[in-house]
């Protein structure tokens, strides 16, 4: 049986007082010098133990000042598919930051069916707890849907799309989401006010007009933090009697 790596042991003589409770939230922790000496190993190898237990989420590195225990963050439930989702933003509030006229582009052609180039018009809000950004949420519509009515999303900004959409002759009757995880990008941190880079989950979700796509839109928040609550409703077979 091959020796177990010895910053893989020095990794658990850390972890297991942090989940114990020992060691609690902000504990900072021993340098990388005074652990090699303490548990006699290299620097390397508690250095690489540290850096494992900042993968893990237990520790966080501060530059300059060292190694501390992590608090646990706060994980938010975020509702999907029934009809008394509303915003799928569960207990976060709503804050719209603001609509621009955009060229569509790469896959967003794509998802929506058009041609490099056409005009979508794009709106961005987060969702909030306590005043503090937990999920970003982008959405682009083709502007030839609403262009020329008070039904845009400058004229109407308070209404929902599905409502807009449906008072100028396009009613939303179908709904595909896909969900994933990608790295954070730059333009999106600023907004979520966490660190590039970071893995964050992504639901893009398309709404659909018979078979033409009229809105589509990605949801994208920690993957630490947040988990997405499917409701899903089934039909009784029919047929068939009670069990026995």
């Amino acid at each position: 049986m091959a020796r177990r790596p010895r910053y893989l042991w020095l990794a658990e003589q850390l972890r297991a007082p942090i989940l114990r409770g020992e060691m609690t939230p902000g504990t900072r922790l021993p340098s990388r010098t005074r652990l090699a000496r303490s548990y006699r190993v290299s620097e390397q190898i508690s250095r690489t133990a540290l850096r494992l237990l900042v993968t893990e989420g237990l520790v966080e590195s501060r530059p300059g000042s060292g190694y501390f225990v992590r608090a646990v963050p706060e994980v938010f439930r975020l509702s999907r598919t029934d009809s008394t989702s509303g915003s799928g933003l569960g207990g976060l509030s709503r804050e719209r930051v603001g609509t621009e006229q955009e060229r569509s582009s790469g896959r967003l052609t794509a998802r929506l069916r058009l041609r490099d180039g056409d005009p979508v018009y794009r709106t961005t809000s987060r969702g909030l707890h306590d005043d503090r950004s937990v999920t970003l949420h982008l959405s682009w519509e083709p502007a030839v849907l609403t262009a020329g009515t008070l039904r845009t999303p400058f004229d109407a900004a308070d209404v929902g799309p599905l409502q807009r959409l449906g008072s100028v002759g396009h009613p939303v009757d179908r709904v595909v989401e896909e969900v994933g995880i990608r790295i954070l990008r730059d333009s999106e941190a600023e907004l979520l006010d966490i660190p590039p880079g970071v893995p964050v989950l992504v639901v893009e979700r398309t709404h659909f007009s018979g078979d033409r796509p009229v809105e589509t839109s990605d949801l994208i928040g920690s993957a630490e933090q947040c988990r997405l609550l499917y409701k899903l409703s089934l039909a009784r077979p029919r047929g068939l009697g009670p069990p026995t």
